[in-house]
């Protein structure tokens, strides 16, 4: 079992610095000056199940391991009973093999398929429903003391994000820590890479948060559930089927968080309001993300 012991700091944080995340590219603005930003990098990611090729999907490429393991377990390919003895990741080749003691029930329910950066193309929605119906949270209380220390720690800290743009990133907390900040292309992969390391390091979830910083689509919400974790929480909207789910779950579920503001759809017997909005000072501009900006 991981130590989850910090003191304010991450256990795994975004390095935004790391070669081959980004490229510097030339181009012209509105005005027809030259500039150079920095531009994410996409590359293709292949993840064998055993000897079963199952998915290639888009991604900045860092934790390759965390983010196979993730996708497995999230789709249902890899249950409680599967014991894995080997992840191998080959750079060259960008192929991960995830191996298991005894071949697994689901590794021909999937033929090869591209996932897109994008969205949620390639994922068996399916399979992740059927999972779903005998999940039940725990009641694991939320205080939003918590959630105004998580946006503003979690907005602060230096990202692709905010050096880039064009890229998610998804946090796993506990009360007012945030522990690991996963980025990347999609925000599916994100949390598959959370939940990858928490398969891992054997965590346990009843007392965590995932704040994410896309929408909270059904998709989102099934994925939080299936991780065993009671709370998600966003600074974007909602959809109202995503809603209905995390009610039907018992998943608490804050949205809109920008600034002093959020909205709770579900789980509002679960949230403690221990704090005053107005006691929270707004974070300077230059620190917020740009959603929330925009908003203003």
């Amino acid at each position: 079992m991981a130590k989850l012991e910090s003191q304010g700091e991450f256990l795994i944080a975004p390095d935004p610095d790391r070669a081959g995340l980004t490229r510097a590219l030339r181009g012209t603005d509105q005005t027809g000056a030259e500039v150079e930003i920095a531009v994410v990098e996409e590359r293709p990611l292949t993840i064998f199940l055993n000897s079963q090729e199952i998915v290639t999907a888009m991604t900045i490429g860092d934790y390759p391991e965390y983010l196979a393991l993730g996708f497995l377990k999230n789709q249902g390919m890899l249950g409680p009973e599967d014991v894995v003895t080997g992840v191998d990741y080959d750079d060259d080749l960008e192929v991960v093999v995830v191996r298991t003691a005894v071949e697994t029930s689901h590794e021909e329910k999937l033929k090869k398929k591209t996932r897109t950066s994008g969205c949620a193309v390639g994922t068996v929605f399916g399979d992740m429903m059927e999972g779903l119906q005998d999940v039940r949270l725990p009641a694991t209380e939320l205080r939003a003391s918590w959630l105004y220390a998580l946006a503003s720690q979690i907005n602060r800290t230096p990202s692709l994000y905010l050096t880039a743009g064009a890229i998610h990133g998804t946090v796993l907390c506990q009360q007012d820590r945030p522990l690991v900040y996963m980025e990347d292309v999609g925000r599916h992969n994100a949390v598959d890479k959370i939940a990858g390391w928490m398969l891992q390091e054997q965590v346990t979830a009843e007392d965590k948060i995932l704040y994410t910083t896309g929408r909270l689509t059904s998709e989102m919400v099934i994925k939080t559930s299936m991780m065993g974790i009671p709370v998600l929480a966003s600074r974007s909207g909602f959809t109202a089927w995503g809603v209905e789910i995390a009610r039907e779950v018992g998943l608490t579920l804050i949205g809109r968080m920008r600034g002093q503001r959020f909205v709770c759809l579900a789980g509002e017997e679960r949230l403690i309001r221990d704090i005053d909005p107005a006691t929270v000072p707004e974070e300077a501009g230059k620190h917020r993300r740009k959603s929330a900006r925009k908003a203003e």
